[in-house]
């Protein structure tokens, strides 16, 4: 999430790739650096230590998704933020 959110300062088009346990603790980090808004994709968890195989697996099927949301052509999986309420949504 920070890397992504530094690129995203500096006018880079990023996707955040999230999994599933600490997809909350995403919306915190995005909320506390002003970015509450960084479009971030869900995996499942775990990826890393799943093997070759099951990553590229999940590398095919996300592609297509990351590269839409990339383009603003999809939406990602966090829906916008609500700061007025002080927290992610």
């Amino acid at each position: 999430m920070r890397d992504g959110i530094e690129l995203a300062k500096r006018d880079v088009a990023v996707v955040a790739l999230v999994t599933e346990p600490f997809w909350e603790q995403g919306d915190l980090i995005a909320l506390s650096n002003g970015m509450p808004d960084v479009p971030r994709i869900r995996l499942p968890h775990p990826v890393a230590g799943s093997g070759a195989q099951a990553m590229s697996e999940l590398a095919d099927r996300i592609a297509q998704r990351l590269i839409a949301v990339l383009r603003g052509e999809d939406a990602p999986d966090n829906a916008p933020a609500d700061i007025s309420a002080g927290a992610a949504t």
